[in-house]
C-alpha cells in the first residue's frame, strides 16, 4: 500500500486514498499504468509536473508532486511533498525492501579515479570469495552478470532495483561510483552507506555546478549523509580531502603517498608493465602505472581493510588485479610503436597520464597526444586541455571527442585559443583520421596517447551515437602501417 511506502518520507498533504496498492514506480509518464506511482520531478530541462495529466491518463494510481495540479482526478491519490526527487529515493528504497541495508554499500566519489577504485574493489572482493555488485561508468555488475551502463550513478528507482537483485542473489557488498550530479539530484537519497571514499577534486563539471565551491559542496554531500558506524576514507594529499569529512558522523580514515596518513604508500620502482609499491610497510608488485594509480590502489587497500578483509590476503590479491578497460590500456604494434588509450577527459587526468608516460619512456622516444573535448560540457577546460597536450608532447593532434550538439570546429577553436603560434600541433576534426595520423607520424619506439574516450564504444555527433572505439581505431591504424 502507498501509505506503507511513505513512512520515511516527509509528506505535506495527501489527496485521495492512502491505502491504494502500488505495483510499480516511474518518473516517465509514458511508463505509467494501473498500480503505478508517478513522480513529478523537476529536471534541468523538463519539469515532471507538466506530465501529471499524461501519467493519470495512462492509468497511474498515485502521483507524488510538489504542486498539485489544478484538476484532481478522484480516482487518483496525490501526495504533496517538499521535494519530489528526495521522496523518489526514499520511496524507491522502501518499495524494494531497503536493499542498501541488506548490503555493505561503499560509495566512491571525486573527479578522477572513481571508476578504477570502485571496479578494483569489486574485482578484489570477488577474488576474496565474496559475491559483490558494481555500479560504475563502464558497467553494472550483479555478481558475475554484466549489464550496459547508462549513467555513472543511475536514478533512485534503478539503483534500488539493482541493489535488490544483488541482495536477493546473495551479494554481500556493492561498490558504486557516486557522481556530483547524482548527489545534487538526490539520486542516492534513502541509501545507507557502509563507507565512502574520496579520491581527489580537480577542474570538471563547472558547466553544471557553475563554481568550484559548488562542486566541492556537491561531493561533500555524500560524506555529510554517512551514518555513525560507517567509514569516511579520504585522500590526505588532496587539499580538499579534509573538507570532505568536516561534518561527517562516520569514522574518518586517511590515505596518502606524500603526507602522514592511516594508510600510506610509496612508489619504489616503475616500469612499462607495472610498479613496485611499498604499501602499508610491505612491498607489492602491481600491473598498474602512474602515481594516480598508486592512489587508487591505496584507496582500494584501505577500503578493503576497513571492510574487514585481512591484510595479507588483500596484498596478495592486489598484485593479481588488472587495469580497468580504457584506463591506461596499452596496445603495441609489430614495429614497436606503443599506444596508450585512456579515459582522461579533465586537465588533471590528462596531465597525470602524460606524467606517467614520461616516467617510463626513454630518451629519444617521442610522444604524440590525440585529444579532444566533449560538446555541451564544461567549456572552460578546453584551452587548458590543449595547452597540457601541446606542452607534454612532441606533437599534439587536437580532434573531436563527443561533440554532441555543438559544432566540432567551434570546439577546436576554443581549444586552440591561447596556444603559442609556434606550438607543435595539428587540428584534425575527424577522430579516426587524427588517430591514423598520430600512428603514421610515430616511429618505432614512439608512444601515441589517445585520450578522452577510453572504454567508450561510440561517438556522439549531432546528438546521435555512432559506433566508435579508440582501441579498434588504433589497432586498425597500426595494421595499415
Amino acid at each position: 500500500m502507498l501509505e506503507d511506502l511513505l513512512k520515511d518520507t516527509e509528506v505535506i498533504a495527501i489527496e485521495g486514498d492512502p491505502s491504494v496498492g502500488i505495483d510499480s514506480l516511474t518518473f516517465d509518464s509514458r511508463e505509467a499504468g494501473r498500480g503505478t506511482l508517478f513522480f513529478a520531478t523537476r529536471g534541468t530541462r523538463t519539469d515532471g509536473h507538466r506530465f501529471i495529466d499524461s501519467a493519470v491518463a495512462q492509468g497511474a494510481s498515485a502521483v507524488v508532486c510538489e504542486e498539485l495540479p489544478e484538476r484532481l482526478d478522484p480516482a487518483v491519490t496525490y501526495v504533496r511533498v517538499a521535494d519530489s526527487s528526495v521522496a523518489l529515493g526514499r520511496i524507491a528504497s522502501a518499495f524494494y525492501g531497503h536493499p542498501s541495508r541488506r548490503l555493505r554499500l561503499v560509495g566512491v566519489t571525486g573527479t578522477n579515479g572513481k571508476t578504477t577504485t570502485a571496479t578494483l574493489l569489486y574485482d578484489l572482493f570477488r577474488k576474496l570469495g565474496y559475491k559483490a555488485g558494481l555500479i560504475s561508468t563502464v558497467t553494472y555488475c550483479i555478481d558475475d552478470e554484466r549489464r550496459e551502463s547508462t549513467h555513472t550513478t543511475p536514478d533512485g528507482i534503478r539503483l534500488n532495483a539493482m541493489m535488490a537483485e544483488m541482495a536477493d542473489r546473495g551479494c554481500e557488498f556493492c561498490f558504486m561510483e557516486v557522481s556530483s550530479h547524482s548527489l545534487v539530484q538526490h539520486r542516492t537519497e534513502g541509501l545507507v552507506f557502509a563507507g565512502a571514499v574520496f579520491s581527489n577534486l580537480t577542474h570538471d563539471h563547472l558547466d553544471y555546478h557553475r563554481t568550484f565551491a559548488e562542486y566541492i559542496r556537491a561531493k561533500k554531500l555524500l560524506f555529510d549523509a554517512l551514518p555513525a558506524g560507517a567509514f569516511a576514507l579520504t585522500n590526505a594529499d588532496d587539499r580538499n580531502g579534509a573538507v570532505m569529512v568536516q561534518n561527517t558522523k562516520a569514522s574518518v580514515k586517511t590515505y596518502a603517498l606524500r603526507t602522514f596518513a592511516d594508510f600510506r604508500c610509496r612508489i619504489v620502482e616503475t616500469l612499462f608493465d607495472g610498479m613496485l609499491l611499498e604499501l602499508d610497510g610491505t612491498e607489492v608488485w602491481v600491473r598498474f602505472l602512474g602515481r594516480f594509480n598508486a592512489y587508487n590502489l591505496t584507496a582500494v587497500y584501505a577500503a578493503a581493510r576497513l571492510l574487514g578483509a585481512g591484510r595479507d590476503e588483500v596484498l596478495r590479491e592486489l598484485s593479481g588485479l588488472s587495469p580497468v578497460s580504457g584506463r591506461f590500456e596499452t596496445i603495441r604494434s609489430s614495429d614497436g610503436i606503443t599506444a596508450v588509450v585512456d579515459y582522461a577527459h579533465t586537465p588533471d587526468a590528462l596531465q597525470n597520464v602524460i606524467r606517467t608516460i614520461d616516467e617510463v619512456r626513454k630518451e629519444g622516444q617521442r610522444l604524440y597526444v590525440v585529444v579532444g573535448c566533449g560538446g555541451d560540457r564544461d567549456r572552460t577546460k578546453r584551452p587548458e586541455m590543449a595547452r597540457i597536450a601541446v606542452e607534454g608532447s612532441h606533437t599534439a593532434i587536437l580532434t573531436s571527442d563527443n561533440p554532441r550538439t555543438e559544432d566540432p570546429e567551434a570546439i577546436l577553436a576554443e581549444m586552440k585559443a591561447g596556444l603559442d603560434p609556434d606550438a607543435r600541433y595539428l587540428c584534425i576534426v575527424d577522430r579516426r583520421e587524427a588517430i591514423r595520423t598520430a600512428v603514421a607520424l610515430a616511429r618505432p619506439g614512439d608512444i601515441v596517447l589517445v585520450a578522452g574516450k577510453g572504454h567508450e564504444t561510440y561517438q556522439d555527433v549531432g546528438g546521435v551515437k555512432h559506433h566508435f572505439d579508440d582501441r579498434e581505431q588504433v589497432r586498425e591504424a597500426m595494421r595499415m602501417e
